[in-house]
């Protein structure tokens, strides 16, 4: 069960707070205002008069933390409190309210404290860890009052011969229904016969249930993964009623059933069942999301094909949290760990103009991962140009990729670089490779304040030439 610390309860905060004390798991809020800390209490949130930017008096929340979010209403409290939850959780996941007065160095140190860092333009309830896509306090609270609705042994049933993402997309559903007090099967019809996906089911020791038209099946209700109709690649009766449909394959026509979330813009049913693992709170076990994070690397073909941010998302929060070492065993992994903490930084430091997608990753073990990185997130939609750059060794290396004739990439980068370093390319495909030596006066020790001189001055230089200023 997740244990979430809110330091501080400005406007936002307070609006936050009231979200998610109706979260499972435990919930504390620190705040140096008396009045604050009373009302609260009156709401029946625990709460306690701190001072959020000390380490000492936020270090006595006697349970473990697995989330805080600092959320005053001004930047430099923020800031501060930012600075001593990172030193008192450090493993925690810290989401940081930018603030109203914020500059561009409280902006720059916060994103290099923070997980995630939100402005107060946006949607901090649509932002911070339990909910990541507009409308999901909904869909989690419609989908647990249907849960709590069935009386009995719930089947989930993947579409005939699964594939890996219907597989994990049905045994995720199980660990939520389950987590809810319902008895669950994960069943298909037909075989699983890749030897990928055989060895994914016995490596993982997933536990799901071939089935029969000639079963005696005596389910009390009926969930479908991956697909949307019972009938329809399945062997189930097509008048079978349904109480959950989770997919993101468009269906072919009317979808009948008592809950319903297909989303056709996300690239794995598996990314969806992350999302309600995360508002719930749940602790998935190595098994489930080593086998989520699977599912959505085949079904995306390892983030290259129709992928959305939910999808990176989704991934990058299943990765420490899964078994790599069993999924190279499944597979020959075209992607490394490394490649895929490159691509998650990526996406969380990313900056947006317009279609232009540039982001800073900071150090790097491998100079190769900036190639596969931009080369993935040009498949994200809207996006027409990346840029990805981060240092090794004394060198920040640079690798831009753009689809379209209207951007000469090669061109850019050398207007933008060719007097501090080498660079060039092609219309669609260039680099960069600019000596760190610029930066002579930071240690790469350093590497917070390190990673900000670098954004500052690369992606300054990128954004100059490619506006053409």
């Amino acid at each position: 069960m997740v244990s979430r610390l809110v330091l501080g309860c400005g406007t936002t905060g307070h609006a936050l707070v009231e979200t998610l004390s109706e979260w499972r798991g435990e919930l504390f809020v620190l705040d140096g205002d008396e009045s604050r800390v009373e009302s609260l209490r009156n709401e029946k949130v625990a709460a306690e008069v701190r001072d959020v930017t000390d380490p000492d008096a936020i270090r006595h929340v006697e349970q473990d933390v697995d989330v805080v979010v600092v959320a005053t209403d001004a930047a430099d409290t923020n800031r501060l409190a930012a600075e001593a939850a990172r030193e008192v959780y450090p493993d925690a996941e810290l989401v940081a309210y930018l603030g109203f007065d914020a500059t561009d160095v409280d902006r720059r140190e916060l994103d290099a404290l923070a997980d995630r860092v939100v402005d107060p333009g946006e949607a901090i309830l649509d932002r911070v860890e339990e909910l990541t896509a507009s409308g999901a306090s909904e869909r989690l609270q419609a989908l647990r009052e249907t849960l709590n609705g069935i009386d009995g042994t719930l089947g989930v049933f993947m579409h005939d011969n699964p594939d890996p993402d219907a597989i994990a997309a049905a045994v995720g559903l199980q660990r939520i229904a389950e987590d809810a007090g319902v008895p669950t099967e994960a069943c298909y019809f037909g075989d699983i016969s890749h030897q990928e996906n055989r060895a994914f089911v016995n490596l993982l020791e997933l536990q799901v249930r071939n089935v029969s038209p000639e079963d005696d099946l005596d389910f009390d209700a009926v969930a479908l993964v991956d697909h949307s109709a019972p009938g329809v690649n399945d062997q189930l009766d097509p008048e079978t009623e349904i109480s959950i449909v989770v997919d993101h394959h468009p269906p072919k026509g009317d979808v009948d059933a008592d809950f319903v979330d297909i989303r056709e813009d996300v690239g794995a049913s598996s990314t969806i069942l992350v999302e309600y693992v995360r508002g719930y709170g749940l602790d998935l076990g190595t098994a489930v999301a080593t086998g989520l994070l699977y599912g959505i690397r085949v079904d995306t073909k390892d983030f290259a094909r129709e992928i959305t941010t939910d999808d990176f998302e989704a991934g990058a929060w299943l990765l420490p949290r899964a078994d790599i070492d069993i999924l190279e065993r499944i597979e020959s992994p075209s992607m490394s760990a490394d490649t895929f903490d490159t691509i998650a930084r990526a996406i969380r430091n990313r900056e947006l103009d317009g279609s232009i997608l540039a982001s800073c990753v900071g150090a790097i073990a491998d100079r190769d991962t900036l190639a596969q990185a931009a080369d993935r997130l040009l498949a994200m939609r809207g996006v027409t140009v990346t840029f990805v750059y981060g240092y090794a060794d004394g060198t920040i290396y640079v690798s831009a990729r753009s689809r379209g004739k209207e951007v000469d990439l090669g061109e850019v980068l050398r207007s933008a670089f060719g007097d501090i370093g080498s660079a060039g390319g092609h219309a669609d495909m260039a680099g960069a490779q600019l000596p760190l030596g610029l930066f002579d006066d930071v240690g790469e020790e350093a590497e917070a304040t390190l990673t900000e001189m670098v954004e500052d001055v690369v992606a300054t230089r990128f954004f100059d030439a490619i506006r053409g200023e």
